[in-house]
């Protein structure tokens, strides 16, 4: 069996842009909160009015590296998935796959196909 190479730029080495897909789902929505093809949270906030809670966060779960860990979460990964049927058991009729990788970046590659939107 051959496997095709698959470089960097591209879109199938790469899990969804989070980040931005929400972005774009921001200009759609609220248009008006864009300035300088940038997001203007002060005209954000201006829209949310009272629903905005801008307090320190008070009864939350909450721990050190929580936001760092949120950022991580939104960055696309570049990785691939790939099948090693030397070391799978009965490949071809088999109907599960086992993935072995860090959970964070399998779950962001499997998103983009699995994601449900």
């Amino acid at each position: 069996m051959r496997m095709d190479k698959i470089n960097s730029k591209d879109e199938l080495s790469q899990s969804k842009d989070l980040t931005q897909e929400n972005i774009l789902k921001l200009k759609k929505l609220l248009p008006q909160i864009i300035t300088d093809d940038k997001i203007d949270f002060t005209v954000l906030k201006q829209l949310l009015g009272d629903e905005i809670n801008d307090k320190e966060e008070l009864y939350r779960f909450v721990w050190p590296g929580k936001s760092q860990s949120r950022r991580e979460a939104y960055k696309p990964s570049t990785g691939t998935l790939r099948p090693c049927r030397d070391e799978s058991l009965d490949w071809e009729n088999t109907q599960n796959l086992y993935i072995e990788g860090d959970n964070l970046e399998v779950l962001k590659l499997l998103q983009k196909n699995y994601g449900g939107g």
